[in-house]
């Protein structure tokens, strides 16, 4: 089947806006773009934008499909029956595509439920953004994450702990590199994992053909990480000059996962989470907020990801990262490319989805008014009008 959009500017992923095309979509990809007085092939159908903008569809680089965004969502997982962890993921999964997300980043399930998952919508059995899912990272014994974690200590433990999510069929590996803020008695700016620890997982990782991406908060396991060949830093409160530079050696981009801390600073103890999380979120906020600009200024690669199932971050509600990237420094088409093109780059991705061009999949979103001037838009399901992916329209407001 045929569709063409014709009538409106198009932001392609790159930051150009391209304006009097036509975006020609056959089956599952973008067969051409044309220009406005070109002939409509007879058997399209026409979709007139009418002065609404078409992007593509936007990729979330951090996300937690098992988690549920309550106030203690690590907590509910300990105590929920596997099952149900499934189910709700499956409507989370839903929610995040009805969101604009066409395909996400899952960095830590549960007992192999963010694999099910991915197999799940890749069939067609169940809507939700593509998915590339890790399986379960990978920490030290009590470290970061430990609850839902594999735990591991030593080089050895390490290289077995990312050979089983490798045969697990995990997408990449993530490693914890740090404490962090959600789990008890650890400090985010500790390191965990030595360097000889990460080179050894992140070598295994590597013989397999997958990436690795490392949860580094502090300073010194964030430099332990890019030394070992880390592909990408989740975070990364406490940058300094020299991890900075280590990362523009080394072309290695940051997710900073704002949403994260700022919906724990913004819903706070009274909400139900849990008191240490809070305080250690409003600690490291100035800190995070300073790295950021730091980074950003200095031309490190920057790519959108929420941490989408932390306390009040919800599945579906992923676009506000842009507006929290925006209230940071960021222009709004700086962050719109953080969240297509440079996010499909940090998946491995960037030859089918991130920009509007012939060959790659017709993953796209009709917004309803112009993001560049009002990047809150994303944010509200009513202002998506229609939704693609991979061709098929999983949402039309039209009708």
């Amino acid at each position: 089947m045929r569709r063409v959009f014709t009538g409106g500017p198009v932001f392609a992923g790159d930051g150009k806006i391209l304006e009097n095309v036509q975006v020609v979509v056959e089956d599952d990809h973008i067969l051409n773009i044309l220009d406005a007085g070109a002939p409509v092939p007879q058997d399209a159908e026409v979709i007139p934008l009418d002065g609404n903008f078409l992007l593509p569809g936007l990729i979330d680089c951090h996300v937690h499909l098992c988690m549920d965004a309550g106030p203690d969502p690590i907590g509910a997982l300990s105590r929920e029956p596997v099952p149900l962890t499934t189910l709700k993921a499956a409507e989370l999964a839903r929610k995040t595509l009805l969101g604009g997300v066409t395909t996400v980043r899952d960095m830590g399930g549960l007992a192999g439920v963010d694999l099910v998952l991915r197999d799940a919508i890749a069939a067609g059995r169940i809507p939700g953004p593509k998915v590339l899912a890790s399986g379960r990272l990978i920490c030290m014994t009590g470290g970061h994450g430990w609850q839902i974690g594999r735990q591991a200590d030593g080089e050895a433990e390490v290289m077995r702990a990312a050979r089983e999510q490798i045969l697990a069929g995990a997408d990449l590996v993530k490693f914890m590199a740090t404490g962090g803020v959600m789990t008890p008695g650890v400090e985010p700016g500790s390191e965990q994992f030595t360097e000889a620890e990460l080179r050894a997982g992140i070598r295994e990782a590597h013989k397999a053909g997958k990436r690795t991406a490392t949860h580094a908060q502090g300073t010194q396991g964030i430099k332990n990480a890019l030394r070992a060949g880390i592909d990408s830093i989740e975070h990364g409160i406490y940058l300094d000059v020299e991890s900075i530079e280590l990362m523009l050696q080394r072309s290695v981009p940051l997710v900073p996962t704002m949403s994260a801390l700022f919906h724990i600073e913004k819903n706070g103890v009274q909400a139900g989470i849990p008191e240490f999380a809070v305080a250690k979120s409003l600690r490291v906020k100035p800190f995070f907020l300073e790295s950021l600009t730091m980074a950003r200024e200095a031309g490190v690669v920057i790519a959108m990801g929420t941490d989408a199932g932390t306390p009040f971050n919800c599945h579906g509600g992923n676009a506000e990262e842009l507006v929290f990237m925006t209230r940071a420094g960021f222009t709004a088409s700086e962050a719109l490319v953080a969240a297509t093109k440079t996010a499909a780059g940090v998946l491995g991705l960037e030859q089918e989805i991130g920009t509007i061009e012939a060959g790659k999949r017709a993953d796209l979103l009709v917004i309803q008014g112009d993001p560049l001037q009002d990047i809150q838009l994303l944010c509200d399901q009513e202002k998506i009008s229609m939704i693609l992916q991979d061709g098929r329209v999983v949402k039309d407001l039209r009708s």
